[in-house]
């Protein structure tokens, strides 16, 4: 009896010594502005890329992508078929680097053969080709699975290279023609196409004039009035899928035309690549996060100048170029990058926001090994589910400046969710949450500080999934931590339990805990939460 005294006396002070040491929860405020909606997001605003890349594409003496391809992924796999199925038609653009050195094995003499290692090939590759077979099977998964798709066309076939990096001549329509004639006779319901992949500007390997790929833009929209005989059933023409450069964007629309180009796509990879040391420092600065605002802003600034009648799309983002980051790109911590950007490109009117890779790389959102999901892969399913379209504004109280914010109606039900970030290692945050139609959820709980540290420990437990009593309004929390506070854990946790798939590779239920609605929010360092308000008053949503 004495010795179990002894016991508990012992654990009492000891949690009483980690209690004192540890550091308090800051206290923040986070007023969502219900009244009108900022921007708004197409209902499939998450997008997951499939790249061209073979086993051989290799940097850093790492070659990360295996059999992860277009034209050599196990389309039977059975977890990759529950994977996108998870999200009910999950926008799946088929693209990349090599995108302009695929001839399309329709209507041509010559065998149809697979990239190949090639000195003086356009990065170290000569042409491929995509066999119609591989085609009608890719497009048997895409159907089976409900998967919207954005296909992005060779913009530089029967171009030739004049000099560095500058091609110039023709674009040869004719394959593309083909290609696209075959698709819609097997009726292959392709959304959109997007022409051509980082040629605007300087370009990446190979660039091209804007008013030469606005002529050509001209002659695709031409191809798909051709061919697609009815007007309600012509896909998208997307452009040009490469690195925003002011200038050249807006001499794309200027010289294509109203109503020619349907969405001008961009891409961002704004952590430098896959061998930078200070990855993980970057992801945690909101003064670095904050740099890729601007080429947000300056998109939305170039379309309402220039094109009212296009939006805009990232139709690719990887964050770390060059395969992404060993043991970064798909862990815990690339979450919060993640996650940011969505929140931060939805704020300028981005319609969709794709991801590379779905698999492929080190920033696969499935193991290219395994294809087990990778922690990003809850995150977008998480937002994919609780996120709606109309996107409100946010105002954020909270020192110094680590705790990110975003909000947005909910799916498709009244009320909001609200997105929360913490980018502090050793700070938590007691956010209360506040509207700014009527001031306070609650009244009583904007007055009300809980500065304990027993208290953000209870609120810890709570989200165990213990629920308040039943005459109290409730909200739902979804807080994703590292596992083991590994922030490059492989492992993400969901309230406190790990993220796994099933054993026969089927998706995790993802409960929310149950929290009185009055009660601050406690997020704990380095770590993200979702939280539903379904009695939020959002007057946006029924605008």
């Amino acid at each position: 009896m004495e010795v179990r005294l002894l016991l508990l006396v012992f654990i009492c002070l000891h949690a009483l010594h980690w209690a004192a040491s540890a550091q308090q929860p800051e206290e923040a405020t986070v007023i969502v502005k219900g009244s009108t909606k900022i921007a708004e997001t197409n209902k499939n605003y998450i997008c997951a890329t499939i790249d061209w890349w073979p086993p051989e594409k290799c940097n850093y003496n790492q070659c990360p992508w295996g059999q992860s391809s277009i034209l050599n992924l196990d389309l039977d796999h059975p977890f990759l078929a529950q994977a996108i199925q998870a999200f009910d038609n999950l926008r799946i653009r088929l693209g990349g680097s090599l995108q302009d050195r695929v001839v399309y094995d329709v209507g041509t003499n010559s065998p149809c053969t697979p990239f190949t290692n090639m000195s003086n090939g356009l990065f170290g590759f000569s042409d491929g080709c995509l066999s119609m077979d591989r085609w009608d099977k890719l497009n048997a998964l895409f159907q089976k699975t409900g998967a919207i798709i954005t296909f992005g066309l060779n913009a530089l076939y029967g171009r030739y290279n004049v000099r560095r990096s500058f091609w110039a001549g023709k674009w040869n329509s004719t394959n593309a023609y083909n290609f696209v004639k075959y698709t819609i006779s097997k009726g292959y319901p392709v959304d959109s196409w997007e022409y051509g992949n980082e040629l605007s500007g300087h370009g990446i390997g190979a660039r091209v004039d804007a008013t030469l790929y606005g002529k050509d833009a001209i002659e695709l929209k031409s191809i798909f009035q051709q061919l697609y005989k009815a007007p309600l059933s012509q896909p998208s023409l997307l452009a040009p899928g490469g690195f925003f450069d002011q200038q050249w964007y807006t001499q794309l629309l200027q010289t294509s035309g109203h109503g020619v180009v349907s969405a001008l796509t961009h891409h961002i990879y704004n952590l430098g690549g896959g061998n930078d040391a200070h990855l993980i420092r970057k992801i945690l600065d909101p003064k670095y996060l904050d740099r890729s605002e601007d080429t947000y802003r300056d998109m939305q600034l170039t379309l309402q100048r220039h094109g009212t009648w296009a939006s805009a799309w990232v139709s690719e983002s990887g964050g770390v170029f060059n395969n992404g980051g060993e043991l970064v790109s798909n862990t815990f911590i690339n979450s919060i990058w993640y996650l940011d950007q969505l929140g931060m490109a939805s704020k300028y009117n981005t319609k969709v926001f794709c991801r590379q890779t779905l698999i492929g790389g080190h920033y696969g959102l499935l193991d290219t090994q395994t294809f087990l999901p990778n922690p990003d892969y809850y995150s977008a399913l998480l937002w994919h589910r609780l996120m709606g379209r109309e996107v409100l504004s946010v105002d954020i109280n909270a020192p110094p400046r680590k705790l990110r914010a975003y909000a947005h109606c909910r799916k498709q039900q009244q009320g909001i969710t609200l997105l929360l970030i913490n980018l502090s290692n050793t700070t938590g945050y007691n956010v209360t949450l506040q509207n700014d139609i009527n001031v306070s959820l609650d009244k009583t709980a904007s007055l009300h500080k809980h500065n304990s540290f027993s208290h953000s420990l209870r609120r810890a437990v709570s989200w165990l999934g213990r629920k308040p009593s039943s005459d109290v309004a409730r909200r739902e929390e979804y807080h994703l931590t590292a596992k083991d506070g590994d922030l490059q854990s492989k492992t993400m946790l969901l309230n406190g339990a790990p993220l796994e798939l099933s054993d026969d590779g089927g998706v995790p239920a993802m409960s929310p805990a149950l929290v009185a609605v009055n009660s601050p929010v406690y997020l704990a360092p380095t770590s993200i939460a979702f939280v539903v308000l379904p009695m939020f008053e959002a007057k946006a949503y029924f605008e």
